[in-house]
């Protein structure tokens, strides 16, 4: 059975309850057609204990447990390679980055190697299309690290690094802080939102080395003191969205693809005006269908729909849908486009969603489980 890798924007690899530490069962090594590989990276802590695997029906959105797929400690960012036979998991305390083989049947995973992140708490990972380098976001210290893949799926030395330095108006922002990596629709720009600069900063890579250049505009801003966290391209390749963390801000931009630079048309509130609690956005990603944008919320502890308009990227709020839990730190959309899926870190509970096609609206489906601090999520769809 051959696998590939179909990624909307950071699919979570959700639902249905953790088990323990457990060995793939025999009957899960039979998919049926059109069926998926889910990945959920926890927080390691008390019953979890590294990466877990399901089988999901995108049909019908029901998933089956599978069992512990690989031990792996804190692997907060889960990341498959398009050929769908390794998986890549940032492992936050560890400062580390590890490498596994998929196996296609069951599901299970065999660590090739691990590699030093080139900084501290990694929380962030992303893949060049054509699968020779890997880059990584260091969260702690403000770093953007390349590296090597090998033809046997691990990962080789560092080939670039690059140290962010500065600071913002925020108590949190008295350095750097790189939160994700963030490709071009066409790989040839990688973008690098830092909660700790304000920043967005834009390299081209050069995908014969796995250099970082910074490019003629070095970064876009974002309003001072929000603090940007994760980014999304629209699908027609004209537009970004950054989620500011403390600012509680989704800021639009149009973007350029000649030159890799990106120019602010519009900044929305995630949160309503009247909500006077603290509130700190986590996920932000766009339907595949190009007409609505999601950003989570943790604290307000709801996901905030927007409009998007296809011909301007100009974003109409929609409505807040109450996630079911709190501190939703992590959020999906499935391979067919119909449902969405909340992970609630500190309720341990993810929370499926029917997406209206026509108004993006979410409505609870009634289905959710318990999961031990599900905080990354990652899925392979069968052939």
């Amino acid at each position: 059975m051959e696998i590939s890798r179909h990624r909307t924007f950071l699919l979570s690899a959700v639902i249905a309850a953790l088990l323990p530490a457990a060995a793939v069962s025999q009957e899960a090594k039979q998919a049926a057609p059109g069926s998926a590989l889910m990945y959920v990276g926890p927080y390691t802590r008390q019953e979890s204990k590294g990466i877990y695997v399901y089988r999901y029906a995108g049909a019908s959105g029901e998933l089956t447990p599978i069992g512990l797929a690989a031990e792996s400690k804190n692997p907060s960012w889960l990341l498959t390679h398009f050929n769908g036979r390794f998986l890549y998991a940032a492992n936050e305390s560890e400062r580390t980055v590890s490498a596994f083989s998929i196996n296609a049947e069951t599901g299970q995973l065999t660590l090739l190697n691990q590699v030093r992140s080139g900084g501290s708490s990694p929380c962030h990972l992303v893949l060049e299309k054509t699968g020779k380098y890997l880059m990584v976001a260091n969260y702690g210290n403000g770093s953007v690290a390349s590296f090597p893949v090998n033809k046997d799926g691990s990962l080789g030395e560092v080939a670039a690094l690059i140290q962010h330095s500065g600071k913002s108006i925020g108590s949190r922002q008295r350095g750097p802080h790189a939160h994700a990596v963030v490709l071009s629709p066409d790989h040839r720009f990688l973008f690098v939102p830092d909660l700790g600069l304000d920043q967005v900063f834009s390299y081209a890579l050069d995908a014969t080395n796995g250099a970082l250049t910074p490019t003629a505009q070095r970064f876009a801003k974002v309003t001072q003191g929000s603090g940007p966290r994760h980014m999304a391209f629209h699908p027609n390749g004209r537009f970004a969205y950054v989620n500011s963390e403390m600012g509680s801000l989704v800021t639009a931009f149009t973007y350029d693809a000649e030159n890799g630079a990106l120019t602010q048309i519009q900044v929305n509130s995630t949160i309503p005006a009247g909500f006077t609690g603290e509130n700190n956005t986590a996920e932000i990603g766009v339907h595949p269908n190009g007409r609505f944008l999601y950003v989570s919320n943790r604290g307000h502890d709801t996901i905030a729909v927007f409009e998007v308009n296809p011909g301007t990227g100009m974003l109409k709020f929609v409505e807040h849908t109450p996630t079911q839990g709190k501190i939703p730190r992590s959020f999906a959309i499935d391979p067919t486009g119909q449902f969405l899926f909340v992970a609630n870190q500190e309720t341990d509970n993810i929370v499926q969603y029917k997406i209206d096609q026509n108004t993006g609206r979410l409505a609870p489906t009634g289905r959710a489980v318990t999961v031990d601090a599900p905080v990354s999520l990652e899925f392979l769809t069968a052939k």
